[in-house]
């Protein structure tokens, strides 16, 4: 069993333990829906397979803004 303690997952672009588990969980989603992996890993769950990725710098956290809304007139 591969353990991948989550403050060397975490990053400054994350900032939470929450936005970094939502994006593993992202990348666990695209991985079980047929996603190539990006690292080499011997466990097949697409859960540890996502935190090798992130632990790795090979996927990274973006956060994306949702654009202002224009006043009319």
């Amino acid at each position: 069993m591969t353990y991948i303690p989550i403050e060397k997952i975490m990053t400054a672009e994350t900032g939470s333990r929450f936005k970094t588990v939502l994006a593993i969980a992202q990348r666990a989603n695209e991985l079980a829906a047929g996603a190539a992996p990006l690292v080499k890993c011997e466990s097949k769950k697409v859960s540890t397979i996502a935190m090798k990725e992130f632990a790795e710098g090979k996927v990274r956290y973006e956060e994306i803004k949702p654009k202002s809304k224009k006043a009319a007139g």
